[in-house]
């Protein structure tokens, strides 16, 4: 069983004498570590694991917490106009986010300082900094333990990843569901005040970009689906990038890639009850951000459908930058190409997971999300 006490106390002793432990995180924590207990079946690596995991996030928070205290000229770094992508997972939007960060003149949340915040990074050692090489190692421990993550989805420590991993530090985040069903702790996530874990996400950019620019965010995560009123309540001058895809594909292939993740860490995996829970989340979030997009907001979206960035990707980026009124330079159109000329074959999914598997039907599911491919989609 988990303890959310003794997760505090090893995160605690990890970090220097001195520093803070700021409460308002705990909540969170709590609640998870509660959810988890019960209704994520973990077996006892899945405890191990997630004991880890929770644990690194404390300590990275507190050393976040602590060297905004002692430099406060951080909290003066502006964050104007990011970029945010959003959406259903498994539309494209991890490919979209690895190619812009191929641009040397946009910021993306590269997967080694995000896991690492601490201490921040610098532009002179943006390439030799110790820690790309130990999250490089972490990742292709994964990749041998399960290959077909590959095959899913670009991995390296360089790569630009998903701001789940800065939430999870605030502990609302649905990172946590990549080790197994969290359905009580949802349903407590869809309902809390986001507002200041996105307080806590700008504080890390602020970090981030501090002593290394530039400061041109693209940022990602199909997350913020659900939570845009209190993102823009903290950024009212982003831009959203939304990616589109058939619902009948994105549930098979969500499936697959979260079982790949998480079938390590339980002896009972429950194929039904997580696909309706994976279902009703989405469509949930989904209907918020109709919402959200319809109240004023049109002008502040831009669509990419799946087909056409896989058919044509470096069409759609000149597309965006267009819409963003930023020029695509020859330097970033090159550094694209070639990405994704390498990334080919790893573009490549396996077999995804049977709706009979699922106890789902299409008519189904095109029919709760007909009032999402009705108008992004069909």
């Amino acid at each position: 069983m988990l303890l959310a006490a003794e997760i505090v106390d090893t995160a605690v002793r990890q970090v220097q004498p001195g520093s803070s432990l700021d409460l308002s995180c705990l909540d969170g924590l709590n609640r998870l570590v509660a959810s988890f207990n019960k209704d994520a079946r973990l077996n006892e690596l899945g405890e191990a694991v997630v004991a880890r995991v929770l644990t690194d996030n404390l300590v990275n928070r507190l050393q976040i917490d602590e060297w905004c205290r002692q430099h406060p000229e951080i909290a003066q770094q502006n964050v104007e106009c990011p970029v945010f992508g959003i959406g259903l997972p498994r539309t494209g939007s991890t490919a979209l986010g690895v190619m812009l960060g191929q641009d040397p003149g946009r910021r993306v949340l590269r997967t080694w300082e995000a896991r690492r915040p601490c201490p921040p990074p610098r532009l002179e050692t943006g390439d030799t900094d110790p820690r790309i090489a130990e999250t490089q190692a972490e990742l292709d421990a994964m990749l041998a333990s399960e290959p077909s993550l590959g095959a899913m989805i670009p991995m390296s420590a360089h790569a630009a990843t998903e701001c789940l991993i800065l939430t999870s530090m605030d502990f609302r985040s649905k990172e946590f569901g990549a080790f197994g069903m969290t359905s009580s702790y949802d349903a407590w996530l869809m309902e809390c005040d986001m507002v200041p874990t996105y307080r806590f996400h700008k504080q890390v950019l602020q970090l981030l970009q501090w002593r290394c620019p530039p400061n041109r965010w693209f940022l990602r995560t199909p997350q913020h689906t659900a939570f845009l009123p209190a993102l823009d309540a903290v950024y009212p001058d982003a831009r959203f990038v939304m990616t589109h895809r058939d619902i009948t594909k994105v549930i098979p292939s969500n499936m697959t890639f979260v079982l790949a993740l998480t079938k390590a860490y339980t002896d009972c995996p429950d194929l039904k009850r997580m696909a309706r829970h994976m279902v009703d989340f989405w469509e949930a979030a989904l209907r918020r951000l109709v919402a959200f997009r319809e109240a004023g907001n049109r002008d502040r979206f831009y669509d990419i459908a799946f087909a056409a960035f896989q058919s044509d990707p470096i069409g759609e980026a000149h597309k965006l930058y267009a819409w963003l009124g930023e020029p695509l330079t020859e330097t970033a159109e090159q550094n694209m190409r070639a990405w994704w000329r390498a990334q080919g074959e790893e573009r490549q999914s396996p077999s995804k997971v049977d709706f009979s598997e699922l106890g789902l039907s299409m008519d189904e599911l095109r029919h709760r999300f007909a009032f999402y491919t009705e108008r992004y989609v069909a």
